[in-house]
């Protein structure tokens, strides 16, 4: 088989197996949790493989017309970025929790009862789908990206190397979007019927993105 066909092969599959990378997964997770349909937490996944292709399109091309190479000096500020922005949506999934849901004092028969209210969560303002594209971006560009740079370098014509970066990224739209589809599952069928559970299963994305982010940026600024 020529070597070209196997490049674009493996590239098709480490695509799929970049989207199971640990701060890909916190970060779709945090915010599938706003979600209370399948489909639409799918999508997130879907938004988030499109803007990682998009940005890994644009890096790719730089590498194959211009012979650029991503310095490590780089490739750690935007890790360090990937850092942050877990903690801005560890944060964002937490404040929401306390936004969503609220203690409402009711009287019944005299005696007074309290009892907890979950609202809808306001997405109109900040639109999931394009949140997660500006996410799956700049992952695209942090420095788990540079596997597939490294592996683009070894494809010597353009085409081959568009098309090695095409099949890597819809690998990753694949495997994003059937991973958040199955993330967002507990949250579809928490939010809004188990107020104690959503409540926890949300609190659990939310501390767990912001240790992860706070690691990321410690580990990439000591290393």
């Amino acid at each position: 088989m020529d070597s070209t066909i196997v490049a674009l092969i493996l590239g098709f599959l480490l695509g799929i197996r970049h989207a199971f990378e640990a701060d890909h997964l916190i970060a779709v997770t945090t915010m599938v949790t706003e979600n209370r349909n399948a489909l639409k937490a799918a999508l997130i996944g879907t938004f988030w493989g499109i803007g990682h292709t998009t940005t890994l399109f644009l890096v790719g091309l730089l590498v194959l017309v211009f012979k650029l190479t991503i310095t490590k000096e780089l490739s750690t500020i935007f890790e360090s970025l990937v850092g942050v922005m877990l903690v801005l949506l560890g944060i964002k999934v937490l404040t929401s929790i306390r936004d969503t849901v609220h203690v409402h004092p009711h009287i019944h028969q005299g005696v007074e009862h309290i009892h907890l209210h979950v609202h809808g969560s306001d997405t109109k303002s900040h639109p999931p789908h394009q949140r997660s594209f500006l996410v799956g971006a700049l992952h695209g560009i942090a420095g788990s990206g540079t596997l597939m740079i490294l592996i683009l370098s070894t494809i010597r014509s353009l085409s081959g190397g568009i098309f090695y970066i095409l099949l890597f990224g819809l690998g990753s739209i694949i495997g994003m979007t059937a991973m958040s589809f199955v993330v967002g599952l507990p949250f579809v069928f928490s939010t809004g019927k188990f107020v104690g559970i959503d409540r926890y299963l949300k609190s659990i994305a939310g501390i767990v993105s912001i240790i992860f982010g706070v690691y990321l940026i410690w580990s990439k600024i000591y290393s």
